[in-house]
């Protein structure tokens, strides 16, 4: 299902909220959006769409599952499925001259200073590797954005490549791709397996197309070729990230982009920073990985990154304990999934931990702070993480589980049916 048949199917269901009135993408289409899917069909006479992914049950709608078999769903879905190239695609409907100021590329907030391409999906090529995934991309002329290429990440490893020879690396920027691709290219999986294991998902062959720089892109609204050079570095920043506080300007690569084309009428995609499409973008795509790794060493039931922690400093793992060991282990698999985690709390199963009292209800009464909390200091975590010192800080995991020694003690008291 394409990105517009997905609003087709929210527009039916009465779930897609609609703006008429004529915006600015500087600042104003920021202010109007709430938390509903929201169509705005007047941006500087260009349409945007956001939160298309803002909650888990629109997740859970895009993939055709219920939401408490979304973590089910990812983490035994297989890796790879079927990827096929074909000739033509509707992005190719219009080809322009490069000019990124007609695209209705927005301004989020004051601090920010330009505008940013937030939902686009880079995808690179070198050397026979491939990758996609999303990067923050900021707007530094009608030709020119800055990238945000994580230390280490795999386009990061691609450009690396590529500038130690001199060359450019070849790259195409899509933006407004089906939710499920989205999603697919947003996880964590081997280089190269994103499109793969998308089609996976999506229970279907992912078609993709050749660009004219020789990259393969899946059906979008926009797509547009360029290269990121081997050299040449701006300043990148500040941005709202996903603590909602503004992350640093750094040096960065500079992409030229030198063919846009799009679909008649396209719909520009854009992640609001901090909010909700955004933290169920970067959170979600870990729960599956924590599943899998607590899998090899406790009975995993379910995992969760919380709202609270930015969805993606904070997570809760359920799982039903054989023995008393099985909590810290539990811990240890986390932190080992999830580099960039700052703390975990794990649960018994009989804690809901969708519910944020009942993890504090765990807390208060199953942990026993001198023999239950795990600190780990000095280590690698994110540089998103203001208490952080360059990405390097502190961990803490703490076993709320029950003792089961003594489970007769931390055992619920169960209300008598009235027949």
């Amino acid at each position: 299902m394409s990105l517009r048949g997905f609003l087709d199917k929210l527009r039916a269901e009465g779930k897609l909220k609609e703006v008429n009135k004529p915006l600015s993408p500087v600042y104003e289409v920021s202010a109007a959006v709430g938390k509903e899917p929201t169509l705005f069909t007047n941006v500087n006479g260009g349409k945007v769409v956001m939160n298309v992914l803002g909650s888990r049950e629109l997740m859970a709608d895009a993939l055709g599952v219920s939401p408490d078999m979304i973590i089910q769903t990812l983490s035994s879905s297989p890796p790879e499925g079927i990827v096929r190239i074909v000739k033509d695609s509707p992005t190719k409907e219009v080809c322009e001259k490069t000019d990124l100021s007609k695209l209705p590329i927005l301004t989020h907030y004051e601090g920010d200073g330009a505008p940013y391409i937030t939902a686009g999906v880079v995808v690179s090529e070198y050397e026979g590797l491939m990758n996609a995934s999303i990067h923050r991309l900021r707007v530094i002329g009608k030709d020119r954005l800055a990238a945000r290429l994580v230390e280490f990440r795999h386009t990061y490893n691609l450009h690396k490549k590529a500038a130690e020879k001199g060359e450019p690396l070849p790259i195409a920027i899509v933006i407004g791709i089906d939710p499920v691709t989205l999603f697919a290219i947003s996880t964590r999986v081997p280089e190269g397996q994103e499109y793969s294991y998308a089609a996976a998902l999506k229970g279907e062959p992912l078609e993709v197309f050749e660009c004219g720089n020789g990259i393969k892109v899946p059906h979008a609204e926009y797509v547009l070729e360029g290269y990121i050079h081997p050299t040449e570095l701006v300043d990148e920043g500040p941005f709202v990230d996903i603590s909602g506080t503004y992350d640093i300007v750094r040096q960065q690569p500079v992409i030229y982009i030198t063919k846009i084309m799009h679909r008649r009428d396209p719909i520009y995609h854009a992640l609001m920073p901090a909010a909700n499409e955004h933290n169920i973008m970067m959170g979600v795509p870990y729960e599956p990985l924590i599943f899998r790794e607590v899998k090899k060493v406790a009975d995993v039931r379910n995992v969760v990154m919380t709202p609270g922690g930015c969805w993606y400093f904070h997570a809760v793992v359920q799982i039903h304990k054989n023995s008393d060991e099985e909590g810290k282990k539990a811990i240890e698999a986390t932190f080992a999934a999830h580099k960039s985690l700052k703390h975990v709390v794990i649960v018994d199963d009989d804690i809901n931990i969708f519910d944020p009292n009942d993890i504090e209800f765990a807390i208060a009464t199953r942990v026993k702070g001198d023999e239950d909390i795990y600190i780990y200091p000095n280590v690698r975590g994110s540089t998103l993480d203001p208490r952080s010192e360059n990405g390097i800080g502190t961990k803490v995991g703490i076993d709320a589980t029950m003792d089961l020694s003594k489970k007769w003690k931390f055992e619920r008291v169960k209300r008598p049916e009235v027949s």
